[in-house]
């Protein structure tokens, strides 16, 4: 688990899950795994546990600047007052 290709593709199948599922979802876990991914390629040996903490750190700020960067939606409901069917 602290084989950097591992985490590459963790990071693709989390990328093609953001792709096929209409949520804000996964694009943050991607991140983290791509950022882990590299810490380990450049040599970071924390073992099991200690990658898993780094995932879960990077993968929360990435997850935090991408709510920052590309905003929450709110007050933007919908409100219906007319229904298709009255006449």
């Amino acid at each position: 688990m602290t084989t950097w290709w591992v985490w590459m593709a963790a990071a693709a199948v989390f990328g093609a899950l953001e792709v096929l599922m209409p949520v804000f979802a996964f694009m943050g876990f991607a991140a983290g795994a791509t950022a882990t991914g590299l810490l380990i390629l450049l040599g970071m040996e924390a073992g099991i546990g200690g990658t898993l903490v780094v995932f879960a750190v990077l993968s929360g700020v990435a997850v935090a600047a991408l709510r920052m960067l590309l905003g929450h939606d709110r007050g933007t409901e919908r409100i219906i007052t007319k229904d298709i069917n009255d006449n």
